[in-house]
């Protein structure tokens, strides 16, 4: 398995550069020169497995002859012990052929657990053979910065950065971060909302000496990896809802792109995928995409699901390359336009002919959908889940077709518009009944790119052991 960058001017890579290299050398993001086919028989056979066996015959098409396949499969074996639901990602039911992808039961309570626990173990695999150390350095609107934590604590050969915005987290989903105290993990709260983060990591990547003498790596989705490890649940869960026999929707809360984007492979794969729905909050750039065409940016506006709120969706481009015919320049081009003029258009035929729909729903949308799953279901849902299900009710064309909704976090992440909803205050689960009284380590520091880097430099235990 090769890959290419989104722009067509770097290096081709294997699987092992991929993971630790994360952003390509001319800007863009690496994906799969072409994607591994999958039969009927192949994805039926899904039926009988674990969720760890079905990882490994997934994604081992993806590794290539870089991480042998017994290696592998002792890696999601592990990866995924530590869950609290044997399913891993269990399905629940809400309604007449209407599902949630239970994606929240792993350490950290988000679905970044179930790519960063295989993305800490190949890490660790990969710098261990190769007697390499790594400087991860990663932008988060909330959970990413938790769960690839939870992944690198305390390891060895990894030295973590984390910048989050500063007050634009959940009190619990902040904490979740700072009150890591090992000596590898370093938190930063940035002056500033996710966009800022997220320009500054990529401003890191884009500077090549400094990239390089630290030995940067990425957990952010713009590593291969994260996407990657994400693609499995579909295929369970679609299975356990009948595909391949039959097509199965989803509605994705959607922020960064990466986890419809998750879906989006595996259609291309072979799993029949009716509609995947790009459910926005009233940060809703990839909405107004879908409906006209034009991607253009706006201010970021705090909402009760904050990990959405994003202007620019990183992922996005990976898509736009397959859009475009995996023309390198086309979208440096697109890319280019968005950094200098604030947006670019497509032609919207283009986008009648794929799978995607779009909409998004508002702060009072958004609580009401919480109170009436409760009401109707039994069922306690986090912001971002209420807002996949407002969404994914507007769009959706068939209803024979199951609609699975994507339940990323756990309600008790995000407490305080739970409780505003429903009257109800989610408890957080007796691993972290504590969080509130633990300490807590982290520096603010400014939006000044310069300022984080020195920061960074003289963190980075790989400079000290040169």
């Amino acid at each position: 398995m090769r890959y290419i960058s989104t722009r067509g001017k770097a290096p081709v890579l294997n699987f092992e550069e991929v993971v630790l290299t994360g952003l390509a050398r001319d800007g863009g993001l690496y994906l799969p020169e072409s994607w591994p086919q999958f039969s009927k028989n192949d994805i039926q056979s899904l039926a009988g497995m674990s969720y760890a066996a079905a990882a490994a015959f997934l994604l081992q098409p993806f590794l290539g002859d870089c991480v042998d396949e017994a290696d592998f499969r002792k890696m999601t074996e592990k990866a995924y012990a530590n869950f609290s639901h044997k399913a891993v990602v269990p399905v629940s039911q809400l309604g007449s052929n209407e599902f949630l992808m239970e994606l929240y039961h792993g350490p950290t309570l988000a679905f970044k657990d179930v790519a960063l626990q295989l993305l800490g173990l190949l890490y660790d695999h990969l710098l261990a053979r190769e007697g390499k150390r790594v400087t991860i350095v990663g932008a988060t609107s909330g959970d990413t910065g938790s769960a690839a934590i939870e992944a690198c604590r305390g390891r060895e050969a990894v030295d973590i950065f984390i910048l989050h915005p500063k007050g634009r987290v959940s009190e619990v989903q902040r904490r979740q971060m700072t009150t890591v105290l090992d000596s590898n993990v370093h938190n930063i709260a940035i002056e500033g909302d996710f966009d800022d983060c997220q320009a500054m990591v990529k401003a890191m990547f884009n500077d090549h000496e400094f990239r390089d003498s630290l030995a940067v790596s990425a957990v952010n989705s713009i590593n291969w990896a994260r996407v990657m490890a994400q693609i499995v649940y579909y295929f369970t869960v679609g299975v356990s809802l009948g595909a391949p026999s039959r097509p199965i929707s989803f509605s994705v809360p959607s922020g960064n792109f990466g986890d419809v984007y998750a879906g989006y492979a595996a259609s291309k794969m072979g799993l029949p995928v009716d509609q995947l729905i790009v459910a926005t909050n009233r940060n809703d750039i990839l909405s107004r995409f879908f409906n006209s065409g034009e991607y253009r940016k706006s201010g970021v506006d705090p909402t009760i699901s904050p990990s959405m709120d994003i202007q620019v969706s990183s992922n996005f481009e990976r898509f736009l390359a397959d859009l475009y015919g995996r023309d390198g320049d086309a979208i440096a081009d697109l890319m280019s336009r968005l950094d200098r003029d604030g947006g670019f258009s497509v032609n919207m035929s283009q986008l009648n002919e794929s799978i995607f729909a779009a909409d998004r729903c508002d702060e009072e949308e958004t609580l009401a959908t919480i109170r009436q799953t409760l009401d109707r279901s039994a069922k306690l849902v986090d912001p971002h889940t209420a807002v996949g299900l407002s969404v994914g009710e507007k769009c959706r064309k068939h209803k024979d077709v199951p609609l699975v909704t994507l339940s990323t976090a756990h309600p008790a992440k995000f407490p305080d518009a739970v409780e505003k909803a429903t009257g109800e205050r989610p408890s957080l689960p007796k691993h972290m009944a504590d969080l509130f009284g633990r300490d807590e380590r982290l520096v603010d520091l400014p939006n000044d790119l310069e300022t984080v880097k020195s920061f960074i430099k003289e963190r980075a235990r790989i400079l000290s052991a040169a």
